[in-house]
């Protein structure tokens, strides 16, 4: 699989950070909006990936089937893991990790992968009351193999063994 336009030949993950209750248009307007502005293709996106404890938020899962992409999650152990530029002790508190949107677009959708590169930081999403934020990492040819089904990824809502895509459980 090709990296699109805007990407260099690279696969782009976006990682989102979500508060209860964010719509899908604004998940969908907030990651091209982002994209837009970075001059990077949406063609050349793999995957959202957000923190296990928000995998399952309408509006986020709603926001991924907008924009036709798959939705990842990871353990906030494993996010809390990853150094970020923008720690918050407001997300820490609320889901377990100081970072969800930069810490998984740079961890991306694939267990045991390279860590991307943050090509994005942490952005608030549009509108009045941002809900969300957005931001953009740049990864290898490793992950690939997630968008082909392939390979595993990070682990699901519930914490149990690697899925896919969220609510799609691997047994």
């Amino acid at each position: 699989m090709e990296g699109g336009a805007g990407s260099g030949g690279w696969d782009l993950v976006v990682g989102v950070g979500a508060a209860r209750g964010v719509g899908a248009e604004e998940v969908s307007a907030s990651v091209c909006a982002v994209l837009a502005r970075a001059g990077l293709e949406r063609s050349a996106v793999l995957a959202l990936v957000t923190v296990a404890a928000r995998a399952n938020e309408p509006g986020l899962v709603a926001g991924a089937e907008l924009l036709g992409l798959p939705l990842f999650a990871r353990a906030a152990r494993e996010l809390a893991e990853v150094p970020v530029p923008h720690p918050s002790e407001r997300v820490r508190a609320a889901v377990g990790t100081p970072g969800v949107a930069e810490a998984a677009a740079c961890l991306g959708p694939v267990s045991g992968a390279p860590v991307g590169e943050l090509l994005v930081a942490k952005t608030r999403g549009v509108g009045e009351r941002p809900r969300c934020t957005v931001a953009v990492a740049r990864h290898g040819r490793a992950v690939d193999a997630v968008a082909e089904g392939r390979a595993d990824a990070g682990s699901g809502p519930a914490g149990g063994s690697v899925d896919t895509r969220v609510g799609q459980q691997t047994s």
